[in-house]
């Protein structure tokens, strides 16, 4: 999904937009992104089950899904049923463990090819197909250190999915964190302060299957650590619609 320039704009400015009314109900123009419509809401509303037949992102494997793997003309290789573990791995004869968690089937049928390459098979041909999912994913990426697709199994909330890309980065900009989530045909977008979010100010927000979630980025963070550390906390999530013609 094409990802709007939110971030030209910081949450200072931002919240003083709010509270000004500028943006309240209006078309308005954020950080380069045009028609956008503020959302009179607390909370990003969850997406519906029609929301999950929508998408159109591609099938990864997760834990606990069940997968087929086949090896062209190695017929004693073959796999039928396997389930993946809790930690997204596999065993494969010869190989060992493979953590296939987050990649399609052809990317971990690339893993296992490059595995058995030259050592085992000359020049392996690979198939692994998904046949149950017992997974869904969300997408996270900006200033964290892994971005990737990563399955939501659990109770996933905005924290934990930064945790499991294992963190900031030292350029994150943890008052400018964006949740995108597509409802009802429409995109919207959550602009989450994380250092309130971790002061209790307000509540950890769940994800939901196909959310996408993208971590502020700032070149200039350590010229605006003052103004981080004066700047008011906001106490709820900036909610807007995107490409809104209000």
């Amino acid at each position: 999904m094409t990802v709007p320039k939110l971030f030209g704009l910081g949450i200072l400015h931002l919240s003083a937009l709010v509270m000004m009314g500028c943006v309240s109900g209006k078309s308005a123009s954020i950080g380069g992104a045009s028609g956008l419509a503020m959302v009179n809401s607390t909370e990003l509303p969850p997406p519906s089950p029609a929301d999950f037949m929508a998408s159109s992102n591609p099938a990864v494997i997760g834990p606990y899904d069940v997968i087929d793997v086949s090896v062209y003309g190695q017929d004693d290789l073959a796999l039928k049923d396997i389930q993946v573990d809790a930690g997204g791995r596999i065993a494969f004869p010869f190989v060992g463990t493979v953590d296939v968690a987050g990649l399609t089937p052809s990317e971990a049928a690339g893993i296992v090819e490059s595995q058995l390459r030259g050592r085992f098979i000359r020049n392996p041909v690979v198939t692994i197909n998904l046949k149950k999912t017992a997974s869904q994913v969300v997408s996270i990426g900006g200033e964290v250190k892994r971005p990737g697709i990563y399955p939501l199994v659990g109770d996933m909330t905005l924290l934990k999915a930064i945790a499991r890309a294992e963190g900031w980065t030292e350029f994150s900009k943890r008052r400018e964190v964006i949740v995108y989530r597509k409802i009802g045909g429409k995109q919207y977008g959550a602009i989450y302060d994380v250092k309130a979010i971790e002061a209790g100010r307000y509540a950890d927000p769940p994800l939901y299957s196909n959310d996408t979630v993208v971590v502020g980025f700032s070149q200039a963070q350590r010229n605006l650590r003052d103004i981080y550390t004066v700047a008011p906390a906001l106490l709820a999530p900036l909610i807007f619609l995107l490409d809104s013609n209000n």
